[in-house]
């Protein structure tokens, strides 16, 4: 149906107030990865596969077309991921990244006129953002909303999607679901909290550049749903600017689609595995709470609180969960042992109160 036509989970911390009515939007948004210092030389605060770069992913993106445009209708590589996905390539919308997707399907929803949103208790800041420029509502119960935000798994705190938040949301057809599934293809145990039949009536969002571990490559798409009105698709795709994707993020979509990429991929999930398990084992001896997830990321909060300066100056970066709304907490990605070392060796410099090493 047109939008216009129609109108027992794992405990974890308690949301903060910020989380509830209203979303503020602000001028500036937290995220890992590099700041305005540069890269860190270990950088525990971006999720990106720490395996990476795949690489096949990453050949292809190098000898990706960049002396011409992309086809401005995506055709070939909508049938390739429509293939991977096994619907009509119809159902598939590109996007320049999951960021600018959240900002385009608020903006959709909100010229729907539909004001009431659900976002995650504690998920990426850019949901908020968008209902905020949007002028939505945050509600506190999945009943009250008209348009809602999933995610499987989340983050920071990386678990399942709660089943019963999800089929309260579904069990209106004509509520507009989006369900972000950047994390899906890093899951390192096999427990969703969303069916099959659940995902084909929600709006799914695809970034792989972080399983890959080419995150400053910009790609997403979109699997809309099975019953999706063909006005709805049509609306959402006009509102897109002109070539979305560059040559780049064609190039790393294409490489998404190949055995070969998923193959790697695959095999990189005990190693994060192993990984996870060093990193927490490392937390819990120096007296970190860790909170329990499936992916390569964890949640954790240190016995006492922690100078993210004075780590950033041995080296070191964590991403503060406090934009999550769990203020006094920190999303740390699964490393590679010589980055744990250097993880290990500054927290016991700061703890001493060393400043530069």
């Amino acid at each position: 149906m047109a939008l216009n036509a129609a109108r027992t989970r794992r405990p974890v911390p308690a949301p903060s107030r910020a989380g509830a009515g209203h979303a503020t939007a602000t001028g500036a948004r937290s995220h890992g990865g590099p700041d305005a210092r540069g890269p860190a030389d270990w950088d525990f605060s971006t999720n990106a596969n720490a395996c990476g770069p795949c690489p096949h992913a990453w050949a292809r993106v190098q000898a990706a077309a960049r002396t011409r445009y992309p086809d401005p209708t995506y055709q070939a590589l909508r049938e390739r991921l429509a293939r991977l996905h096994g619907v009509p390539p119809g159902r598939i919308l590109m996007a320049a990244s999951g960021s600018e997707w959240i900002m385009r399907w608020t903006a959709w929803c909100a010229r729907g006129g539909l004001r009431r949103v659900w976002l995650p208790p504690h998920g990426y800041g850019d949901y908020a953002h968008a209902a905020a420029l949007w002028g939505l509502r945050r509600v506190r119960q999945p009943q009250q909303a008209q348009l809602a935000w999933l995610c499987d798994p989340g983050s920071p705190l990386g678990q399942p999607e709660d089943p019963a938040v999800a089929a309260a949301l579904l069990a209106d057809p004509c509520r507009p679901v989006a369900l972000d599934l950047a994390y899906a293809p890093l899951r390192l145990h096999d427990d969703t909290g969303l069916h099959d039949t659940m995902r084909e009536r929600v709006w799914q969002l695809w970034s792989p550049n972080k399983a890959l571990g080419l995150t400053g490559v910009r790609a997403a798409y979109v699997v809309a749903p099975l019953q999706a009105d063909a006005a709805d698709v049509a609306a959402l795709d006009a509102m897109a600017p002109s070539w979305p994707l560059g040559a780049d993020g064609v190039a790393l979509l294409h490489a998404w689609t190949d055995d070969a990429t998923q193959g790697w991929l695959r095999a990189t999930l005990p190693t994060l595995q192993r990984w996870k398990a060093d990193l927490v084992a490392l937390l819990t001896r120096r007296g970190w709470r860790c909170q329990p997830s499936v992916t390569p990321f964890v949640c954790a909060r240190p016995p006492h609180p922690i100078d993210a300066e004075a780590l950033r100056a041995h080296g070191v970066k964590l991403r503060d969960a406090a934009s999550f709304g769990l203020p006094g907490w920190w999303r740390l990605s699964a490393q590679p042992p010589q980055a744990l070392a250097a993880l290990d060796a500054a927290l016991a410099a700061v703890q001493a109160g060393e400043g530069e090493p």
